[in-house]
């Protein structure tokens, strides 16, 4: 018997582990197989993510590679980053399935939506930056290029340069999800939050100071996106709150009829 119930006891954490070993080797099937088949057309993408920057080039300037095995190289990585953003579905949705079998009903609920719309709110963060924010850096930067400067970029501090951006803008407008999750899980209340909007908009804007170039309308470009999510955020858990709120009255009205006595019945006549 004390055999058996140590087996139960061992059985659960060797089946999580199997499970989560599944998973991860699904999500690394999932990335390779999108890098294969985008790997024919590394060239092609790159071309495409340089496009903002090649735009504002003087006549005649181009790209330069300072490494023997940056034209390879760099096409190379780029690709392989770009099947692990279109794989984010799948790697979210395996987090997902591992996590959910420990969750509640009710968590269960408002979890899928958080993770839809962080998948939606990443990209938006990317498309943001690459159709909005590049053109506008770009040509400050091009414009402000010393006389007798020739505007010549190495390909692989560009793509270091667009990655770092395109992570930061993706996560920058998971502001709403994050606002959302410290308000569930009671970290703080909407109303600290409220309270904090001041130095929530100084803070956004220091974040657009740093991120884009020196000027009030590209930091505005950020500052501002950033700070109407933050205000999504809140009004989604002000939502929650009043939920919440109605549930447990509904819950305590419901305590207090069945606690309530009763009264007493009268005596039997013959």
């Amino acid at each position: 018997m004390s055999d058996a119930s140590g087996h139960d006891q061992e059985m659960p954490l060797v089946a999580h582990l199997t499970e989560l070993r599944k998973r991860i080797l699904r999500c690394v099937v999932a990335i390779l197989l999108l890098f294969g088949g985008l790997f024919y057309f590394s060239q092609q993408i790159y071309a495409l993510v340089a496009a903002p920057l090649r735009a504002y080039l003087p006549e005649g300037a181009t790209m330069i590679a300072t490494g023997v095995a940056s034209p390879f190289l760099t096409p190379f990585k780029l690709t392989l980053m770009v099947a692990l953003f279109l794989a984010m579905p799948i790697v979210l949705h395996q987090i997902w399935g591992f996590i959910a079998p420990g969750l509640y009903k009710h968590e269960k609920r408002i979890a899928v939506p958080l993770l839809i719309s962080s998948i939606f709110l990443f990209y938006g963060g990317m498309a943001f930056a690459y159709f909005v924010v590049f053109p506008i850096m770009f040509g400050f930067f091009a414009s402000v290029t010393p006389e007798g400067v020739a505007m010549m970029t190495d390909i692989g501090q560009y793509l270091d340069f667009v990655l770092t951006l395109f992570f930061a803008f993706g996560v920058a407008f998971e502001i709403p999800v994050a606002t959302f999750l410290l308000i569930w899980v009671g970290i703080v209340d909407v109303q600290t939050l409220r309270k904090s909007r001041p130095y929530v908009v100084v803070g956004c804007f220091v974040v657009g100071m740093v991120l884009t170039p020196p000027d009030v309308f590209s930091q505005s470009l950020l500052a501002i996106p950033m700070w109407l999510l933050f205000e999504a955020g809140l009004i989604c858990g002000g939502m929650l709150g009043k939920r919440e709120s109605l549930h447990s009255k509904e819950r305590f009205a419901g305590d207090d009829d069945s606690k309530r006595p009763q009264p007493p019945m009268p005596p039997h006549q013959p």
